[in-house]
């Protein structure tokens, strides 16, 4: 089974506390995957930030609400109890609790209503309750966010000059830690491109290895016979280390040739190209920082 959103843990997260005896969150947790019959492998699933669960996020989140509704209460510190009103919700409500449901409380309305400056933008919108978090909700627009620059990065990479290319690939292997210093990373392109051979970078500081490096701004497919020509350059020069960058895609043929040698062969597509520059920050700037916070137990902790 897969994990359930977090409209459909409240129902069950209500039924289990139903003998109105406080129990701890960390209990309700177990429970609710146990009633849902999570593997080992769901339990574990985290949020992209790795931070948390997705199971106790929702299950966080869907306390949240119900206490928001008053249909919980929290008498102490991560414990969890029901109230009469959940109760009544038990016996009265719907078989599956949702945000809609709830907001007919209207505590749980003025905490889960629009601010006003987003009243004009909602008017007239029958928006559909997402069924997943906020947390997941802030994730997923981050990912969004990221696809979208590295997308843009990619069109603009592909028409860049070759030499602005050959630059940019030296930039991201300094980015990533590799090359030692700048007047020694830029020495990788003054390479003679002879045998198959575009550039040479030390792999640390100290320069006890370097990879062998081959960048190719296409905009068609590198296939198998590209492949092997590096690999067969990488073997003429006894070298152990090679990355093939372009600014397009890979055959399967092409990947599979770097797969099962004795020599290190890491193949970057276009794709892969624009997601570690976003990641290493090279070419982008920060447009705007949200910190996104969380209460401190240890401050309200009482000896």
């Amino acid at each position: 089974m897969s994990i359930p959103d977090f409209q459909t843990i409240m129902r069950p997260i209500l039924e289990s506390v139903h003998d109105g005896v406080a129990i701890p969150l960390s209990a309700l947790r177990e429970h609710i995957a146990d009633v849902f019959q999570l593997s080992e492998i769901e339990r574990k699933e985290r949020l992209p930030s790795g931070r948390q669960t997705v199971m106790n996020n929702r299950v966080g989140w869907a306390r949240t609400y119900l206490n928001k509704a008053g249909l919980l209460t929290i008498p102490s510190k991560g414990m969890v109890q029901i109230t009469a009103r959940g109760r009544e919700a038990l016996a009265n409500g719907p078989e599956r609790l949702t945000v809609t449901w709830l907001k007919q409380f209207p505590e749980f309305a003025d905490f889960h209503t629009a601010k006003p400056q987003m009243v004009d933008v909602l008017e007239g919108l029958e928006a559909e309750v997402p069924e997943i978090t906020p947390d997941e909700q802030l994730a997923e627009a981050h990912q969004a966010l990221l696809q979208s620059l590295a997308d843009e990065i990619l069109t603009q990479v592909r028409a860049a000059t070759p030499v602005f290319f050959e630059q940019l690939v030296v930039d991201l292997m300094l980015a990533m830690g590799y090359g030692g210093s700048r007047r020694e990373a830029g020495r990788a392109t003054q390479a003679t491109n002879d045998d198959g051979i575009d550039g040479i970078i030390k792999e640390d500081k100290l320069g006890l290895d370097v990879i062998y490096l081959q960048a190719k701004r296409w905009t068609h497919t590198v296939h198998r016979p590209e492949i092997d020509k590096f690999i067969g350059a990488l073997t003429r020069q006894r070298a152990r280390k090679g990355v093939f960058i372009t600014t397009s895609e890979f055959s399967v043929g092409a990947r599979e040739a770097a797969l099962g040698l004795d020599i290190k062969v890491v193949l970057i597509d276009g794709v892969e190209l624009a997601r570690l520059m976003v990641e290493n920050n090279l070419g982008v700037s920060v447009k705007q920082v949200y910190e996104v916070k969380q209460m401190d137990s240890d401050y309200f902790g009482e000896e």
